[in-house]
């Protein structure tokens, strides 16, 4: 398997980290993960050279850091750097960081982390972990030896990740980076930054949770289609996020013994040529298409919330656009229904016009969230 050193750290890690977040289930019921399937998907991995597993305190109702605990007994903790994190969303006092570690480890069968992660961190999340004691929390768990290093998974823009890069000597990041995505939330910028600090940087989502694999627009189908380099969608997105140096290994959430063995077929055959200008010249084709299908402009720099309403404008913009470059309307039209419960859907624009003011963009704002109410709520009642 192929290794890139972890940041500024002396060891290697694979390129390919297992996710363990689309395990296979039964019954489509997410919290009862098939054990036997799962566990031979994990040891074909770990023997055929993965060596970095990243599961989360919520995945798979809770049940991912059991089985995954499970699959690492027999020798096969020693093979791998594990990775878990904390659900700072349920941390309400600093004696919550230990209660849940504690947990967590048990879960794991394991007497340390290897790499812990604060998850999902946001500009409001980051605040209160920093007003509980988070980092004085990581900073004795490392000195105590219950985890080697420090991280944060992230879903904000870059000014908030750049503030939080800055606010501790982190091991490593994990960053939402695909070809669709490299200018999404903390995107290529927040990878330059992270890399140039010496800190590890993980890509998340790098196939858009299978997005890029499967139902395809037919005009993208088209591109890859002519192309004389014949590979799957999923291997060129792949390829695409391993063509930048200063990620140091991508997460895939696999879900079948079949896509193991392909992205590990890949990760071996990708690295280390990078890709060629003619390889380059299709995925930027694929991603003009793309772009021709977005509806709203919008770069999801936050400088329009908070809305005086609540209105979540760059959230609802990335669902309208989701909707249209992905042929996922349908989908999208139910996803906004979590909006509406929420509170925060576009029909709470009260037209104040402190957005337009704000976003550097110039977005006819209030118009855009009229349009993409209409569209969805119109599709849902049908």
């Amino acid at each position: 398997m192929n290794c890139r050193k972890f940041g500024k750290h002396d060891f290697e890690i694979s390129i390919l980290g297992f996710g363990c977040m689309r395990f296979p289930v039964i019954n489509d019921d997410e919290s009862k993960i098939n054990e036997k399937e799962t566990i031979k998907m994990l040891h074909y991995a770990i023997d055929n050279g993965v060596n970095y597993l990243d599961t989360a305190y919520p995945y798979h109702g809770g049940n991912s850091e059991v089985i995954v605990g499970k699959a690492l007994q027999g020798g096969y903790r020693e093979k791998v750097r594990l990775a878990t994190k904390l659900p700072v969303w349920l941390v309400k006092t600093y004696d919550d960081f230990n209660i849940f570690l504690k947990e967590q480890l048990e879960k794991l069968h394991t007497e340390h982390v290897d790499c812990y992660l604060l998850h999902a961190l946001n500009k409001y999340s980051w605040r209160r972990m920093k007003d509980l004691g988070a980092l004085d929390f990581l900073t004795r768990a490392i000195k105590d030896g219950k985890i080697k290093y420090a991280g944060f998974s992230f879903h904000d823009d870059f000014k908030t990740f750049k503030e939080i890069i800055d606010s501790y000597d982190w091991d490593f990041c994990q960053i939402q980076f695909n070809y669709l995505d490299e200018n999404y939330q903390a995107g290529i910028s927040g990878l330059k930054y992270a890399a140039s600090k010496n800190i590890a940087v993980i890509a998340m989502e790098p196939i858009r949770g299978g997005k890029l694999a499967k139902n395809l627009p037919k005009e993208v189908k088209a591109i890859f289609g002519k192309s004389k380099i014949k590979r799957s969608p999923a291997e060129w997105a792949l390829r695409w996020v391993w063509n930048h140096p200063e990620i140091t290994l991508l997460l895939s959430g696999m879900s079948s013994l079949d896509q193991v063995v392909e992205n590990v077929k890949v990760a071996n055959d990708a690295y280390p040529m990078p890709l060629s200008e003619k390889e380059l010249d299709i995925i930027n084709e694929v991603k003009e298409i793309y772009k021709k299908k977005i509806k709203v402009n919008c770069t999801s720099c936050g400088y329009c919330i908070p809305c005086p309403n609540n209105v979540n404008i760059p959230k609802i913009f990335n669902l309208y656009n989701t909707a249209f470059m992905l042929d996922m309307l349908e989908e999208s039209s139910k996803n906004y229904r979590e909006f509406i419960e929420q509170g925060i859907d576009a029909s709470k624009c009260v037209e104040c016009g402190n957005c337009e003011s704000m976003c550097p963009q110039h977005l006819h704002i209030m118009d855009s969230l009229k349009e993409v109410h209409k569209v969805f709520t119109t599709y849902h009642s049908r």
